[in-house]
């Protein structure tokens, strides 16, 4: 499964990333980085939890992420 991140800053210097194939998926972070690991680590959790109640198919061979 491949995973877009979509970024963006914010006026307030924040930067927003965002995980487009997940709703709700998105996380707020100091830098560009910090954003863009941090929905990364959620989007984990929510595939983890889906995998957990069946809602995905077991058979994942590989998890990647690309900035879009």
């Amino acid at each position: 499964m491949i995973f877009k991140v979509e970024f963006e800053q914010e006026e307030d210097g924040r930067w927003l990333a965002e995980v487009l194939d997940m709703p709700g998926v998105l996380a707020y972070g100091r830098t560009k980085p910090e954003a863009i690991a941090k929905v990364q680590a959620l989007a984990l959790r929510v595939l983890a939890d889906r995998l957990e109640h069946g809602e995905t198919a077991p058979n994942l061979l590989s998890v990647s992420f690309a900035a879009a």
